[in-house]
């Protein structure tokens, strides 16, 4: 009842000066609306900038193949293959922060033909219709491949922007062909622009396919327990073990029945892959994703804690620093700007409660001649003091956000709203209210109520 009586005595005083009420939360209002659009705005940027950094590579792993020795000496990383397509499939569904995976296999830098133009491009990746979203890479034209793609070995491609340069002169190069190792590649879509990455290396200038294509079609590899499926155009062909004269049908054995097919199996070759690139969660996940691929790859190629790792994972610690700094500046600049607002907004409300103090001596001496302790009269204008920066707040918070999303249409600023920022809003208003209204409630309690009375 008392709590009632406090909050509506507060009322009763804040209407008397509608106008001062309002002119003293304008500084509260201006404070916690600039906050929340500054925020917002903010995270916006942030946001902006980590997607980004992200597509140059922030948080994303690679793993290479480990080093093989002998007599000694190591012939460095990548010597020997041991990384599969198994490996990627199995580290995006086991590892949790993980968001995406791809393997890639390198094809020697060769001619890509169109009609009479050719062009060498930096980069001949096969790999999966996941290494688009592990780059975050869109597609400008067209449609990547997909996975029925890949299990086929379809001779599809997807180029660069240099190569649509090069080779068909800004055209649209969509369902037209290209000539790679005598292999004819129809493009399906062309990558968006990505410019140079943070070593200067032109990223548009790339050719990527399906890695069965590369592997089987192009680069002549084969997973039969053969010599050889295809050569390249313009090699020497080797004669199939067990084919009894070359470009013969017949052989020097007899063919397995269905039988012995079926109880003997014959071994199949593990085929391996050059890399298997990792995208994180987000560039705070990636220690979790190192430890957690390095554990399964473990048991997946069954090595024990005493022997040595067959692979590499490798981060971007460089570019992961200077997101990290980029973000707590920025973080660290609105929180700045932030106090400076609320300090003002609450010294304007400490100005106006002393004055509303001076003004009310008399009623303040005629409430404690009848009766009121100087804690009632403490709880009444501290009331006064927070519901003054509540109303404030409140206001704050539709003019943030109105600004943020004016910001948003009319200067086509990223923006993000922020749930967080007007809960802290709503905390720092009343918090602003009971640090800078104290001092007027406690000069209003500790008034002599003879003095007060006596005040003109």
């Amino acid at each position: 009842m008392k709590v009632l009586l406090i909050l509506l005595a507060s009322l009763t005083a804040l209407r008397r000066n509608v106008m001062r009420s309002a002119l003293t939360t304008l500084g509260i209002v201006i404070g916690v609306g600039s906050v929340i659009a500054m925020m917002e705005i903010g995270n916006g940027s942030s946001a902006s900038i980590q997607k980004t950094i992200a597509s140059m590579g922030a948080n994303t792993l690679m793993i290479f193949p480990g080093a093989a020795a002998s007599g000694g000496v190591s012939f460095g990383a990548g010597s020997t293959m041991t990384l599969t397509p198994g490996d990627s499939d199995a580290i995006q569904r086991e590892c949790p922060s993980v968001r995406a995976t791809a393997p890639v296999i390198r094809s020697r830098n060769a001619p890509v033909i169109a009609g009479n133009k050719n062009w060498v491009p930096n980069e001949i990746d096969g790999t999966t219709p996941d290494f688009l979203d592990v780059r975050d890479w869109p597609i400008s034209d067209g449609a990547a491949f997909d996975e029925r793609d890949v299990r086929n070995a379809a001779r599809v491609c997807l180029i660069g922007q240099a190569l649509v340069r090069e080779l068909f002169q800004g055209q649209s190069p969509v369902g037209q062909e290209v000539r790679l190792q005598n292999v004819a590649l129809r493009v399906v879509g062309v990558l968006e622009k990505k410019g140079a990455s943070m070593m200067g290396r032109d990223q548009d200038d790339i050719l990527i396919a399906p890695w069965t294509t590369i592997k089987f079609r192009v680069s002549g590899a084969s997973t039969a327990n053969t010599s050889a499926v295809g050569a390249v155009a313009g090699t020497t062909t080797t004669t199939p073990r067990g084919q009894l004269y070359p470009g013969s049908a017949q052989g020097l054995f007899a063919a397995r029945s269905a039988t012995q097919t079926k109880n003997s199996p014959m071994p199949v070759r593990m085929i391996t892959v050059d890399q298997i690139i990792v995208s994180a969660t987000s560039a705070a996940e990636i220690k979790d994703a190192t430890a957690e691929i390095t554990t399964l790859l473990h048991e997946r190629h069954h090595i024990t804690d005493a022997e040595v790792d067959d692979f590499n994972i490798r981060d971007m610690a460089e570019i992961t620093k200077v997101m990290t700094s980029t973000t707590d500046l920025m973080t660290k600049l609105l929180l700045v700007v932030a106090m400076i607002s609320l300090v003002v907004g609450g010294v304007g409300i400490m100005n106006i409660m002393l004055v509303s103090v001076t003004e009310r001596t008399k009623e303040i001496g005629l409430r404690m001649a009848v009766g009121a302790r100087g804690t009632d009269i403490l709880r009444q204008f501290l009331t006064e003091s927070v519901m003054l920066c509540l109303a404030g707040g409140a206001m704050g918070i539709g003019l943030g956000r109105g600004t943020s999303y004016l910001v948003s249409r009319i200067l086509h600023w990223p923006t993000l709203p922020s749930v967080e920022a007007i809960i802290a809003s709503v905390v720092v208003s009343a918090s602003v209210g009971i640090i800078f209204g104290f001092y007027p409630a406690w000069k209003a309690s500790r008034l002599d109520p003879i003095e007060a009375l006596r005040y003109e």
